[in-house]
């Protein structure tokens, strides 16, 4: 099986949600915010979630090989979430729609059961982190200037939990995916470093890594140091809510 049924996915998500039985967004149940996986042969699905946001994505670490992506924002009621579909690199159709799907979960591990499709998702880590969120790219320095980034319809997020990390350049209007990486991250001194173990655009780069000089300031995360193709680059990124 190359990747897990879309269904299944969803039918996760929302056994975070109906477990704890109460209407909220999900930003606001930080029990829920983290990192799951589903081991399945050779490939890895992983599930971030954090700030009312999720990525799911189905890729061959060993093998470098990225296979799928979706995800995007939803809300909690009762026992049913609702959730806003703003990205799918397979299917740009199901951009736009909303899906609400049932439950189950025990402890570190969500059970899920959809159509008798059964999966058993492990915790990676409890999403604790001064990193951890959903963020979007405000500012970026360009000719020594600090040019903004209004928020447009094309945007790129970066979605992190406690040592997780994947980031999503995507168009909510036309459905357009123009890309994904993700991985594991470390965040310590002043230092923010990316370990690479998917990039959808270059399969080259898993196993790769970056190291940056991050901080918070003023609740904004200003990122700085050399991209991937080695050129300069300082950015801001705010949490986006």
């Amino acid at each position: 099986m190359k990747h897990l049924p879309l269904l299944r996915h969803f039918i996760v998500v929302a056994a975070l949600i109906t477990f704890f039985g109460f209407d909220a967004p999900l930003k606001s149940i930080s029990p829920l915010n983290g990192a799951w996986s589903i081991t399945d042969n050779n490939n890895t699905t992983s599930l971030l979630i954090s700030d009312g946001y999720c990525m799911i994505t189905t890729y061959d670490k060993d093998g470098k090989k990225f296979i799928n992506t979706w995800g995007g924002s939803f809300t909690v009621a009762g026992n049913q979430i609702k959730l806003n579909v703003e990205f799918n690199s397979d299917d740009k159709t199901q951009v736009g729609k909303s899906l609400a799907y049932t439950y189950s979960v025990r402890n570190n591990t969500l059970i899920t059961d959809g159509n008798g499709d059964r999966a058993e998702w492990n915790r990676v880590d409890d999403g604790k982190s001064p990193l951890a969120g959903n963020w979007r790219i405000t500012q970026r320095k360009q000719n020594d200037k600090m040019a903004d980034m209004p928020l447009r319809s094309r945007r790129t997020l970066k979605l992190l939990t406690g040592t997780r990390f994947q980031w999503a350049a995507i168009n909510i209007e036309t459905g357009e995916f123009s890309g994904t990486g993700g991985g594991t991250y470390t965040f310590t001194n002043g230092k923010y470093a990316e370990h690479i173990e998917f990039f959808s655009r270059d399969n080259s780069r898993v196993g790769a890594s970056l190291s940056f000089d991050g901080k918070i300031e003023d609740g904004n995360w200003i990122h700085s140091g050399l991209s991937s193709t080695g050129q300069p680059i300082y950015e801001i990124w705010s949490r986006f809510k």
